[in-house]
């Protein structure tokens, strides 16, 4: 990728060209260096320019190292631009962002403005302060005041040619890619300006009547030129600021690791050590106020864990053996021993923070919109200050093309285009920053827009609306006994990831029966699994699975299956060689905020249904102690993802919600698929929506920061295209003939520089948005 954005892919019959200033690359590059499989390299004229594929003679043994460029970067206004390393983007002229967060944030063009702006600041006071006093003294033509346009000069240079000279190479940058933008405004108001001036300085002489007031003299505009560049500078700096503000919720999470743990030996000695020497297994001893280094296990001892950094939720867990700590949370009270079982990359911690920042490189479906106007927006505002200058010239009052030209610099400057380009990704940017810190990961930014609109939620059972944590209560047996049946069903499930086969190997745990290891496996998602176990063939699973394999159900055996179902209990039919050998029933607890929150989304107007494979008896039982619309049971994964079609189709705007690989089809058919942390990696991916506490209140604080969000893009669009529209008219000139009003370039440059902070801090208000 150049360093202006763009990308060149070849291979090594190919000869390669920079696609930004079209010199050709030599081969090799004259540097060069690999990163992460890819070589990056350097055309002959400077510019960075990545080779896909490319042949290992393409590397330059004396090339930098790989580290000097580990980082992305990518404009947050305009997609598909990234490059290794910083630099500016090749279409609206923005500094580019890092694309993935570190530990601290990226400050180098924040403190290059900053400095800048207080050394322009420092030539534009007093140059302001000259020209001020000039207008409200007497007009003396003659010597006097070309000295003073010689000491307006003087001071003017260094704020125009070195504070301001990263405008004017953005500028050039976008005449040269034929990409105008903001600093294609900038460039050309200012510019006009200063030369302008320049001339009317050095050789007044050469200037036609028009330009001349009325006593013979041609005004200058240095201090016009300067006070734009200072206040874009400052307008810079705000705009740095707050658009670090947008990822702080993000470095948050990244701080909240420690930097040591407390690593307890084989001979049960405990050392302090650096984070970065923790490795799997090893244990580690979390003591009362202290935070929890990784993600791991409890091994002994207990303790209250606030998770609320991660999760969203005030109140402290209880853990004890057995149970998941999250690296970044806090031991509140009581101590602890767990075993590591995620570091580095791998913790929730580090993977909520990485899914965030790549979804943040998303762009929403609205964005369209202001990406329409910008496409044609800078091209007209040129074209209206060329007119504004024409008429000013031909109609304005003496010195008509004085007014002319300081009128068509005012458009030039008003006009600015990056809040219009802001308006969107700055709320998106947030949104997610805040929702990665109340439990919420949006997939991308289109999640967040969609998830506004739905009124039709669909939910999964287990895991979903119970605890996805279910236990054995009923044994029945036909022909076998009791710790027979649940060793040959254990040792098939001993290969399935299902909640309800983890509650039957558990069963057979607790009962301390030895389970042997089955063999040709075999599962249908949605029906259940089968394997030979001791040589014989074992089937477990619901009726569909029995009826797949020709296992008849004697009127017994429905029976009994009816009367587990009426306790709310979930029937696992398990048949041995073709018969049935008996039932185990098996049963979940609801989650104890399933109702609060469900009643919460029916007053927002959704209507709820559940979606499960379970028996409709079973299902029916569960329901009738929530707020639920309807029940649809006994449904495989193809008929879910069916069932979410045809209410598509209806006109309904669906978000399903689930945990298991059986919800995956279902989850990508949705408008909005929403996973339960706690749940299968695929039915995450499959998902835009991932609750990390897998609880239902996840999904009232997403629908609340979904609509908080879109309504925070709103009010900056119209913000954004109000200003625009309010601004250019007034510049030009329009109420001078009613109110005599004009606005002068140096207020235009204030409020081009407002109206990007403004719509950067209307975005950070979302960080305050309560869910």
């Amino acid at each position: 990728m150049s360093g202006q954005g763009a990308v060149s892919q070849g291979t090594e019959e190919k000869i390669h060209t920079d696609p930004v200033c079209g010199m050709a690359v030599s081969k090799p590059p004259v540097h060069a260096v690999a990163y992460q499989g890819t070589v990056y390299g350097f055309c002959s004229s400077g510019c960075k320019t990545r080779f896909e594929r490319a042949p290992a003679h393409y590397l330059n043994p004396t090339a930098p190292e790989a580290e000097d460029f580990d980082a992305r970067y990518i404009c947050p206004m305009c997609e598909g631009v990234e490059q290794i390393g910083p630099g500016t983007c090749p279409s609206c002229g923005m500094a580019l962002q890092r694309a993935t967060l570190s530990g601290e944030a990226d400050t180098s063009e924040l403190t290059d403005m900053h400095r800048r702006f207080w050394i322009g600041l420092l030539f534009t006071v007093p140059l302001v302060a000259l020209a001020m006093a000039e207008m409200a003294a007497e007009p003396t033509p003659g010597p006097s005041a070309v000295d003073l346009n010689v000491i307006q000069l003087l001071l003017a240079t260094p704020v125009v040619a070195w504070a301001g000279f990263p405008f004017f190479s953005r500028f050039a940058q976008s005449v040269r890619n034929r990409r105008p933008n903001m600093f294609t405004l900038i460039g050309l108001g200012t510019g006009v300006a200063y030369l302008y001036s320049v001339a009317a300085t050095l050789v007044p002489a050469y200037f036609p009547e028009p330009f001349q007031t009325a006593q013979g003299t041609v005004a200058v505009y240095f201090e016009a030129a300067a006070v734009i560049i200072t206040l874009a500078l400052l307008g810079q700096v705000l705009e740095l600021r707050a658009r670090n503000q947008t990822s702080a919720a993000l470095r948050a999470l990244l701080a909240l690791a420690p930097t040591h743990a407390r690593r307890v030996d084989a001979e049960h000695v405990e050392h302090d050590i650096p984070l970065e020497e923790v490795r799997r297994t090893d244990r580690l001893r979390i003591r009362p106020g202290e935070k929890v280094p990784v993600d791991g296990v409890v091994d002994e001892g207990n303790g209250a864990v606030d998770e609320s950094m991660v999760t969203g939720e005030p109140i402290p867990v209880a853990k004890a053996a057995g149970a998941r700590v999250v690296g970044g949370t806090v031991n509140i009270s009581g101590s602890f021993v767990m075993t590591v079982t995620e570091v580095g990359n791998e913790t929730l911690l580090a993977r909520i923070v990485a899914r965030v920042s790549e979804a943040q490189m998303s762009r929403a479906p609205v964005q369209r919109t202001a990406d329409v106007v910008a496409g044609f927006f800078v091209p007209a505002v040129i074209g209206i200050a060329v007119v504004t200058f024409v008429l000013w010239s031909f109609l304005g009052p003496p010195p008509a093309l004085g007014f002319g030209l300081i009128n068509a610099v005012a458009v030039l400057i008003i006009a600015c285009p990056c809040a219009l380009g802001l308006a969107t990704p700055m709320s998106i940017m947030t949104a997610m920053g805040k929702g990665a810190c109340e439990g919420v990961l949006f997939k991308d930014a289109e999640a967040i827009e969609v998830l506004r609109n739905i009124d039709t939620l669909v939910v999964d059972k287990t895991g979903t609306l119970t605890e996805g944590q279910p236990t054995v209560k009923s044994v029945v047996t036909f022909d076998t006994d009791t710790r027979s049946l649940l060793r040959h069903a254990a040792a098939v499930e001993r290969s399935s990831e299902h909640p309800l086969a983890r509650a039957i190997l558990g069963a057979a745990t607790d009962r301390g029966l030895d389970v042997p290891a089955g063999s040709e496996f075999q599962s249908i998602a949605g029906q259940g699994a089968g394997a030979r176990v001791a040589g014989h063939w074992v089937d477990v699973g619901n009726a569909r699975r029995l009826e797949h394999r020709g296992v008849s159900l004697a009127p017994a055996a429905c029976d009994a299956a009816e009367a587990l179902r009426a306790r709310g209990e979930t029937v696992i039919f398990v048949a041995i060689d073709g018969g049935l050998a008996g039932l185990i029933g098996v049963a979940d607890t609801v989650k104890s905020s399933a109702y609060d929150a469900l009643a919460v989304l029916k007053r927002a107007g959704l209507r709820i249904v559940m979606l499960t494979g379970d028996s409709e008896r079973t299902a029916l039982a569960v329901a009738a102690a929530l707020p639920i619309d309807d029940v649809v049971a006994n449904a495989s994964p193809e008929e879910k993802a069916t069932y979410i079609a045809v209410l598509r189709e209806r006109g309904a705007k669906v978000a399903m919600a689930g945990d298991g690989i059986n919800d995956a089809p279902a989850l990508a058919s949705a408008d909005v698929g929403i996973a339960m942390g706690d749940g299968t990696d695929i039915a995450m991916e499959s998902a835009g929506v991932t609750l990390v506490k897998g609880d239902l209140d996840g999904i009232v604080r997403a629908i609340r920061l979904s609509r908080a969000a879109m309504r925070n893009i709103r009010q900056n669009l119209v913000f954004a295209f109000a200003y625009n529209v309010l601004g250019v008219p007034i510049a030009a000139g329009v109420l001078y003939p009613v109110l005599g009003w004009l606005l002068s370039p140096m207020l235009a440059a204030a409020a081009m520089s407002l109206s990007s902070v403004s719509v950067i801090g209307n975005a950070l208000r979302l960080n305050r948005v309560e869910l």
